[in-house]
């Protein structure tokens, strides 16, 4: 991973133009490449002969951006150059148009804003509770901040998906609110910039103040919300960080946890059913009786059933009815699933005909379905039509539109993102989740009731007749860990009874410690104290230290196959 600058002279006739962050074009190894302007003014070592810039492309992310990705690039191990992509613009930029008059002030009734602090602060608030009088109150506190333009600040707003930062753009701009729809209007300093996770690096010139929503859906390559903490702390603003269930890494680092009156956080979390599968009837398969009984009555209540089942595929593991032999691929050793008329390897593409390559027999029997077979038996089931949903996260609303219009939809978690409401949320197989091999797996299966109660919406709304169907409205979950911690805070509408510090602290896990994984074929030597190594799995290394300025500095001169901050280990 390189991250050495280059010098470069800018022609007379470009001078006026290059400032730092400016997106030129140099010539680098016998071609053109596109390259930021980190430094003006520098010096070339004695006896180099520097070359012309050739190419002005035009405005990129101004010298606060510039410096934050210098820091992004050590802290997760990334080429600046990815970092820097991120924050510039789609097109070439040439000049930036003039900043609105207004400022910060919400239009229409006024908006209660008491003092915000710069820093971080961090708020618990339920999943069925509206999150734009927290960001009204935000912006109405940071209006004393003058008047837009450059060298003015802005307030930045993120939500962890597309669609949502759309529709809460429109309801800001709604109140009178300037928000920019573009990013040369974010670097101009339009008032209010809202964004997705990309938005962490908003040429936005200096903040205001920052709002985060939901911060923990975020963490993919690298860590917006931390990424906006630390911007806001070198902006000195304050940093406003919201969600139904901050992780143990963000309770430890954002601290102490805001949160409301007990009776206002229990009543926006939705009514969770948990059906305890430990006795069941294995005929049954992932369909209970409760869940037949509560999908009948909401669709005769003319409502909207949506059941999760995170397998894609017809069936996702075979076995022989005859010799009882898992059905695999005779080219990797994966199992099989079914795929239309053959049966498919996922691994290695390889397909083949239905039938078990040990007895030759063609009845295979399916001991774990997928989203199409669940589909199937579920239609069966109920006598109504059901639709299926499949495929990546996505927040657009094509994929909202794409969604099959029928009372019953079953998919996988795709279907939880591009559902805007449902009378009743079913997970027909829970503990796919629960016990999923990674530390994160609680935390992540609390995020996904988070999300069903926002389809469904809080029991506060149930029990005032808000919802119809009758016993719709609710979440149901089937599981044979009736009483793990997740689900007792998810019934209790109680995060805060879900908790891993103890196991965490004892396992040495974050936030007690600072993770990466490393690819490498032999057992890496970082030759840095404090850095523990240990495989994972062939040409897998886990790299643990106590804290992250120690990991990175370590991991910092490797060239790649670095991954810091893992969620799935």
């Amino acid at each position: 991973m390189s991250r050495r600058r280059f010098d470069y002279s800018v022609p007379l006739r470009w001078q006026r133009d290059v400032r730092l962050g400016t997106r030129v074009r140099v010539p680098f190894h016998g071609r053109r490449v596109g390259a930021w302007v980190a430094e003006i003014g520098v010096t070339p070592p004695a006896g180099v002969e520097v070359r012309e810039v050739t190419g002005v492309s035009g405005w990129g992310p101004p010298a606060g951006v510039l410096q934050l990705a210098e820091w992004g690039a050590w802290r997760w191990a990334m080429p600046v150059a990815t970092l820097l992509r991120t924050a510039s613009p789609d097109r070439n930029v040439s000049a930036l148009p003039a900043p609105p008059a207004g400022g910060m002030r919400p239009a229409g009734r006024a908006v209660a804003a008491g003092p915000l602090r710069p820093g971080a602060a961090l708020r618990r608030l339920p999943p069925a509770q509206d999150l734009l009088p927290a960001v009204l109150e935000v912006i109405a506190a940071a209006g004393a901040a003058g008047p837009a333009g450059p060298g003015r600040r802005s307030v930045l707003v993120l939500a962890p998906s597309t669609g949502w930062a759309d529709r809460l753009g429109q309801r800001l701009r709604a109140r009178g609110l300037d928000v920019a729809s573009s990013w040369a209007e974010a670097a101009a300093g339009w008032p209010v910039v809202v964004g997705s996770r990309a938005a962490a690096w908003a040429p936005v010139p200096s903040l205001a103040a920052a709002v985060v929503l939901d911060v923990h859906d975020y963490h993919d390559r690298y860590d917006a919300v931390e990424v906006v903490a630390e911007r806001a702390a070198r902006d000195g603003a304050p940093c406003v960080l919201v969600s139904p269930c901050p992780t143990a890494v963000q309770r430890a680092r954002y601290g102490p946890l805001e949160a409301p009156e007990r009776s206002t956080e229990r009543s926006g979390w939705p009514a969770v059913f948990v059906v305890d599968r430990r006795g069941a009837d294995p005929r049954t398969g992932l369909f209970s009786e409760e869940l037949v009984a509560l999908a009948r009555e909401v669709v005769a209540g003319g409502g909207r059933v949506v059941c999760v089942l995170n397998r894609a595929g017809r069936a996702r593991l075979l076995a022989c009815a005859a010799c009882g032999g898992l059905v695999r691929c005779a080219e990797c050793g994966r199992a099989v699933e079914s795929a239309g008329d053959v049966l498919g390897c996922r691994r290695c593409g390889a397909e083949r005909p239905v039938v078990c390559a040990a007895c030759g027999s063609v009845r295979l029997r399916v001991l774990r379905m997928g989203v199409g077979r669940a589909r199937e038996e579920l239609e069966a089931l109920l006598g109504v039509p059901v639709g299926e949903v499949s495929g990546r996260r996505t927040g657009s609303r094509d994929a909202e539109a794409a969604v099959p219009r029928t009372p019953v939809l079953v998919g996988t978690e795709a279907v939880l993102h591009r559902v805007r409401r449902a009378e009743a949320i079913v997970f027909l197989d829970f503990d796919q989740h629960l016990l999923a091999p990674r530390f994160s797996a609680g935390e992540e299966s609390l995020a996904l009731l988070v999300r069903a109660g926002r389809l469904v919406g809080g029991r506060g709304d149930r029990e005032g007749g808000g919802v119809a169907g009758g016993r719709a409205g609710i979440v149901m979950v089937q599981t044979r860990l009736p009483t793990h911690d997740v689900l007792r805070a998810a019934a209790g509408g109680d995060p805060g009874l879900f908790t891993e510090l103890d196991l965490r602290e004892a396992l040495r896990l974050p936030p007690f410690s600072a993770l990466a994984t490393l690819k490498a074929d032999a057992t890496p030597d970082l030759g840095a104290e404090g850095v523990e190594v240990s495989p994972l799995q062939p040409g897998l290394w886990l790299l643990r230290a106590p804290d992250h300025r120690t990991l990175c500095d370590a991991v910092t001169p490797l060239q790649g196959g670095v991954r810091v901050d893992p969620v799935d280990v």
